[in-house]
């Protein structure tokens, strides 16, 4: 039996728990693809920390993890995560220190204060039958403003990550030639997140570093993403 409150638990949470064994996230997400892209979100909102987040029934899981070393699972109770899930949309937490106690368990409070985090916003990472797996984390140990326009952007990123597990799933699901298949893609993949990143990396060489982040740098980070699930759709 889950230790997280029952009011705290999605609707569906017993066919999301089979989803996520079904498409075998973990093994997924732990390949060095997922690092990457973490490490660019976390760039692309000039954030120091950035995971992949898998909320199992009583722990949660960080198999892509930037900024946050040896943070490799923490108790489903104490996780800032596991109100996207039950919420079934973004959260955003401007300033931990001052949010409303009843929308966060106390040991989630605790946990937070204890890591001395500040600011987090947590997008739900979809499955292909669209029941939630975790998600796609930023977080800051300073209290931050988070415009629209950048949640938009995290949006899409989780998106993007969603449409990552579900194409390795479907390569490797053809025996014959699945895994040739999606090794060949990940390469391409990876090129492509670098590609991306010397483009953030370039935006704020030029422009500078600016909280929120502009609309119009964000707009060219769209255009790109876009690109990039253009190519897995192709897949």
């Amino acid at each position: 039996m889950s230790a997280i409150p029952a009011h705290l638990l999605p609707a569906n949470e017993p066919e999301r728990l089979q989803s996520i064994r079904a498409y075998d996230v973990l093994p997924t997400l732990s390949e060095p693809l997922f690092d990457e892209f973490v490490a660019l979100t976390a760039q692309v909102f000039s954030l120091p920390i950035s995971l992949i987040a898998v909320v199992e029934e009583d722990e949660v899981h960080y198999p892509a993890n930037h900024g946050m070393p040896g943070n490799d699972q923490q108790p489903r109770v104490e996780a800032l995560c596991s109100t996207a899930i039950q919420q079934a949309r973004t959260v955003v937490y401007h300033d931990l220190l001052l949010e409303d106690s009843a929308r966060l368990t106390p040991e989630a409070v605790r946990a937070a204060q204890d890591n001395k985090l500040r600011f987090y916003a947590g997008a739900p990472l979809r499955l292909p039958d669209q029941r939630l797996l975790g998600t796609l984390c930023i977080i800051d140990r300073q209290p931050r403003t988070f415009s629209a326009d950048e949640q938009q952007v995290l949006d899409h990123l989780a998106a993007v990550v969603g449409q990552f597990i579900a194409v390795r799933h479907t390569c490797l699901a053809r025996a014959a030639v699945g895994a040739a298949q999606w090794e060949q893609l990940r390469t391409i993949l990876q090129e492509e997140l670098r590609e991306l990143t010397a483009l953030v990396r370039y935006l704020f060489t030029r422009y500078g570093i600016q909280i929120p982040v502009p609309a119009d740098l964000l707009a060219q980070v769209k255009r790109r993403l876009f690109d990039l699930q253009h190519l897995l759709e192709e897949a």
